[in-house]
């Protein structure tokens, strides 16, 4: 009987330290890959922007991107969310307000810390209030 409750109660902790949810992404998964942006909040990009919206990870996690100004930092990715502390934009002003719009986007979820998820080869940034989409380029 000791040895029925002993197994029972090892079985419910180690239940407990299950998951249950989706793992969350890893770096090696992000890093050498470049994702170019498809939507934000659900409002497709405009297409034939120059240049293309998009987000890249280097080695160690170092994020380079280019929205409307070019942006880069150093990125760290815990417990499925990313954040760059020190994030380096360019201050031009863009033709396209969109483009200014996602700069300003990019720059307040990097630096805020957004929810990371990749799905094969789509890429979701996500906060509370802003969800970007974006796609692997070959």
């Amino acid at each position: 009987m000791k040895t029925l409750v002993a197994v029972t109660i090892l079985s419910m902790a180690l239940a407990g330290c299950v998951n249950p949810g989706k793992a969350s992404v890893q770096e090696e998964q992000l890093q050498k890959h470049r994702f170019v942006l498809e939507n934000i909040n659900g409002k497709a990009v405009t297409p034939g922007m120059t240049p293309a919206p998009e987000i890249a990870f280097g080695e160690d996690m170092a994020i380079s991107g280019v929205m409307c100004n070019r942006f880069s930092g150093q990125g760290k990715l815990s417990d499925g969310e990313l954040k760059v502390k020190a994030l380096a934009m360019t201050r031009k002003l863009c033709a396209e307000p969109e483009l200014n719009e996602l700069d300003h986007a990019i720059g307040t979820m990097l630096r805020n810390g957004t929810q990371v998820d990749l799905t094969e080869d789509q890429l979701t940034l996500a906060t509370a209030d802003t969800t970007m989409v974006f796609k692997r380029a070959e």
